[in-house]
């Protein structure tokens, strides 16, 4: 039997969703078949036998909604191969540097450490000022964050072809 994936993310303008797309394709490409999905278009885990999550990061919080699918589906993900990423930080340096060391929702790490994700990465974001509100302008400026796209496409695949194997090694 082959090994199902899911890729389910939150994103707030694509940059997460575009992500979540690379990873679905590295391990499709690699002969794990692969769904990718909004985690709130997502209603049963039964099919997956691996789960990689995401979400956008935005004042070192998940979205709303992908918290929600975590605690909604925390029983179904413990019992699944499952890998976590988030996307948010821009510019120069290693991502979790950029953050101060934050590598997840502190108000979620108890769900988390019963999950037992194989992994939990950081990845460089993208900020487009053009799609942002005027508050959301304003903090960007106020924390000088870089306005340019910052994600490391090597890096993505990279960890996508690792999940990859991973899957693959333990269907046998």
């Amino acid at each position: 039997m082959s090994a199902k994936a899911l890729v389910a993310y939150a994103t707030k303008y694509g940059a997460t969703a575009e992500i979540a797309e690379k990873i679905g394709e590295v391990l499709n490409s690699a002969g794990v078949p692969a769904d990718v999905s909004p985690v709130d278009q997502v209603k049963d885990l039964s099919a997956y036998d691996a789960v990689v999550l995401g979400s956008a990061v935005y004042i070192f919080r998940w979205r709303r909604e992908a918290s929600r699918f975590l605690k909604a589906k925390e029983k179904q993900l413990a019992e699944r191969a499952v890998w976590i990423f988030s996307s948010g930080p821009t510019g120069e340096g290693d991502p979790v540097d950029l953050t101060e060391g934050w590598s997840f929702p502190k108000s979620l790490q108890a769900r988390l450490d019963r999950i037992r994700p194989r992994e939990t990465v950081v990845f460089h974001g993208a900020i487009d000022p053009g799609k942002m509100k005027g508050l959301e302008k304003w903090m960007i400026q106020k924390v000088k964050a870089a306005v340019e796209d910052s994600r490391d496409w090597e890096a993505i695949a990279a960890w996508a072809d690792g999940i990859a194997s991973a899957v693959k090694a333990e269907r046998g």
